[in-house]
């Protein structure tokens, strides 16, 4: 079950080119589902907390990912809700 809505979801060149064209819908795909989920990946203890908070307080929610190549992804959901960022770390 959805926590937060994603708003538009956008994509970093940068990251389009990391993944490859063949891969990016289904990479994306799994972030996200983890991330609208609350399944926030690879962070520490104090920042998934501070998720939880920001799910009741509405304020910025932020997830890291490491797929099975290796590739660090970030998943960014803006504070109102407006627009969700999937980038690579070295994008932000």
């Amino acid at each position: 079950m959805m926590k937060f809505d994603t708003g538009q979801v956008v994509c970093t060149t940068n990251l389009q080119n990391k993944v490859g064209e063949d891969n990016m819908a289904s990479v994306v795909s799994r972030v996200l589902a983890r991330h609208v989920n609350g399944d926030w990946g690879d962070l520490s203890e104090e920042d998934k907390k501070a998720n939880d908070k920001a799910l009741k307080d509405g304020e910025r929610i932020m997830s890291a990912y490491n797929t099975e190549n290796n590739i660090r992804i970030w998943v960014i959901t803006e504070w109102d809700r407006s627009v969700t960022t999937v980038l690579l770390p070295e994008d932000y």
